[in-house]
């Protein structure tokens, strides 16, 4: 069923707490109005974020600066070695004096979650987020348990060359709408941190709205109109890359569902109830980048996938409106 089509009055109203939420968090985290659009774009998509970078970037301030601007419950999970399973998820215990197991949950209970340095912990216990993330609930001892809505988890992690971590299985990468990278801030941008460093800070930033306001934003991300040929243009820049001869595996049919749904949240935040080509390139690369398995020569060549990626965009021609 195609869905009514929004209110102008909704959209602009969704673009302002947007824009408000972006602002708030980009008084902390200074000069990636991009980067902190696009973890808006996951939240409102009811996706989840992995932002990757080298230590010191802010990647952990992009985090908790995100989690504060909303009035939610938010938890962090440092991730190293030692850390089990349970210790994510919760865990079942015997009450002597009920007589009964009770459950415990685990820091996942919250609506946003902050994993960080995801590749510290072992597999197994980085396996313990896959199932709450794609179902949004928590299975212990058989029972399971929903965690609040609405629900992201922001996890963060380091290059995969460095010492000490443990590379992402395929199949929990695929979890993630979008990968991120903060990047090393311009000059200006690292004086002015310099200048507030002692007072810029999450823990002070004021909510700018709460979770049910961003429960209703959500559900209106799922009624942007998205017109068919769209559709086959996701479908074929996902094509592309699966056809690519520097790829071993490309993008899969659920890497260009969520391409669409971010595009559908991305116009939204930009004031748009409906979704145009500009949002699917421009979201290409931090929804698809993470979902392309290059070949092992296309590896030893220093081929990256943004470049597969560019040329899957340079190669897939942008559906034009009717009538032209």
């Amino acid at each position: 069923m195609t869905p009514e089509p929004l209110p102008p009055s909704y959209v602009t109203g969704f673009a302002q707490v947007a824009g408000q939420l972006a602002d708030r968090i980009g008084s902390v985290v200074l000069g990636k109005p991009e980067v902190v659009r696009l973890a808006l774009t996951a939240l409102f998509a009811q996706g989840h974020v992995l932002l990757e970078d080298v230590p010191g970037v802010g990647k952990t301030t992009l985090a908790r600066a995100l989690a504060a601007s909303i009035r939610g419950q938010w938890r962090r999970i440092q991730f190293t070695p030692d850390l089990l399973p349970s210790d994510v998820s919760g865990v079942t215990i015997f009450n002597q004096g009920s007589r009964a197991f009770e459950f415990h949950p685990g820091p996942v209970f919250a609506n946003i979650v902050i994993a960080d340095e995801i590749n510290r912990a072992s597999p197994k216990t980085q396996s313990a987020l896959l199932e709450v993330m794609e179902e949004r609930r928590v299975t212990v001892d058989g029972v399971p348990h929903p965690v609040p809505q609405p629900f992201l988890v922001v996890a963060t992690q380091n290059p995969v060359e460095m010492d000490g971590t443990y590379r992402l299985p395929e199949a929990q990468l695929d979890r993630f709408l979008v990968k991120l990278s903060v990047g090393y801030p311009d000059e200006e941008v690292e004086i002015e941190v310099l200048r507030g460093a002692a007072g810029r800070s999450p823990d002070t930033l004021e909510p700018v709205t709460d979770t049910a306001t961003i429960g209703e934003m959500v559900k209106m991300a799922l009624q942007v109109h998205v017109a068919d040929p769209l559709y086959a243009y996701a479908v074929r820049l996902a094509a592309a890359t699966r056809n690519h001869p520097q790829v071993r595996v490309g993008v899969s049919p659920r890497g260009v569902i969520a391409l669409t749904r971010a595009a559908c949240a991305y116009a939204l935040i930009n004031g748009r109830g409906y979704v145009l080509p500009e949002d699917l390139k421009a979201l290409v690369e931090p929804v698809f980048a993470h979902r392309v398995l290059l070949s092992p020569d296309a590896q030893l060549r220093g081929v990256t996938a943004a470049e597969v990626l560019a040329d899957a965009i340079g190669a897939v021609p942008v559906p034009l409106p009717a009538g032209t």
